[in-house]
């Protein structure tokens, strides 16, 4: 997706969708550096996210066995039901807090139970992504660009990290 710089300096993403009216969104981009700086405090998100996630699946799911029970459910197993409905509903908003937290620094989440995330950087004149692993220990291994499948994974080694011309982008 190729990147012009438009008033006040930032980079615009040129689209044409058939005469689709979106709004613009300006993201930050990061430089390497900073993405290394700020990756302490992405595990710590992206871990609560698999958290909440897990959570919320597990509660989800045993709400859904009670409630395909065979036969009445006894007084104990309503409770059961309505308790794990509650609670998943509870881990649910706790997850969105964190994916609006993560948001907050146009950071995304890929995947929050395989700790996946993607931070934006301009490359070429194209917004690229670092792919964030929570579970390899080099956490920043990896990068894309923007219109790559999504399971595409380039080394980080072969890229230049230098500052970009911009901080932010617009999509």
């Amino acid at each position: 997706m190729p990147l012009t710089p438009n008033r006040g300096g930032k980079l615009a993403v040129k689209r044409n969708r058939k005469g689709s009216k979106r709004r613009p969104q300006t993201i930050q981009v990061w430089t390497y550096e900073q993405a290394l700086q700020v990756l302490p405090y992405v595990a710590s998100i992206m871990a609560s996210l698999r958290e909440h996630q897990l959570a919320t699946l597990r509660n989800q799911l045993k709400a859904d066995r009670l409630a395909n029970k065979p036969g009445s459910l006894k007084r104990s197993e309503l409770i059961a039901h309505e308790e794990a409905s509650r609670e998943s509903g509870q881990a649910e908003a706790q997850l969105f807090d964190a994916l609006e937290e993560l948001h907050t620094l146009d950071i995304y989440c890929l995947d929050p139970v395989q700790g996946l995330a993607l931070i934006p950087f301009a490359l070429d004149e194209q917004l690229a992504w670092f792919v964030f692993d929570l579970f390899d220990s080099q956490a920043l291994r990896f990068w894309r660009y923007h219109r790559d499948p999504l399971e595409t994974r380039r080394p980080v080694a072969g890229v230049p990290l230098g500052p970009p011309d911009n901080d932010s982008v617009v999509i």
